[in-house]
């Protein structure tokens, strides 16, 4: 292997791995071009997404942006993230589980986010209620000033 390139593997196409990896991470190519040392443009972006393979000094700038390592750029592969997130989404009670069981195991879910949100709802919900609430009694007193000006007016 050339020191200067990555690995040229016929399954391995660098540019191709920075774009899904981009993508993934919900990044358009001017907004990575920005994130990046150098400050490319979108279609300099382009330009390096399509190549099949990227000296090491650009690999690791790019990597960096993204936020991962070259290593990782280099070994991405669609079909390990499918993987992983079909099979990492939750988390198991007993790590140290025997595989003759573990197919038996039912997996628990962390759901201290759920409950954190449902518990942050209900209480936006509730001083929502409150608020409207004295909106309402606001409404009713202005509605009984108004009839108690309209009174005097025509008392006069």
């Amino acid at each position: 292997m050339n020191s200067n390139f990555t690995e040229k593997d016929e399954s391995m196409h660098i540019g191709h791995n920075i774009k899904r990896i981009r993508e993934i991470r919900g990044i358009k190519q001017e907004a990575f071009g920005q994130m990046c040392r150098g400050r490319y443009s979108q279609q300099r972006i382009s330009d390096f997404e399509n190549m099949v393979a990227l000296d090491e000094p650009l690999l690791a700038e790019l990597s960096s942006a993204l936020g991962v390592t070259p290593d990782f750029v280099k070994s991405f592969k669609d079909e390990n993230v499918i993987y992983n997130i079909q099979n990492n989404t939750n988390t198991f009670n007993d790590h140290a589980i025997d595989q003759s069981h573990s197919q038996h195991t039912k997996p628990t879910f962390n759901t201290d986010g759920a409950e954190k949100l449902i518990d942050l709802l209900e209480k936006f919900i509730e001083e929502d209620r409150v608020k409207t609430q004295s909106i309402a009694d606001l409404s009713r007193a202005v509605l009984d000033l108004t009839v108690e000006v309209k009174k005097l007016k025509e008392e006069r």
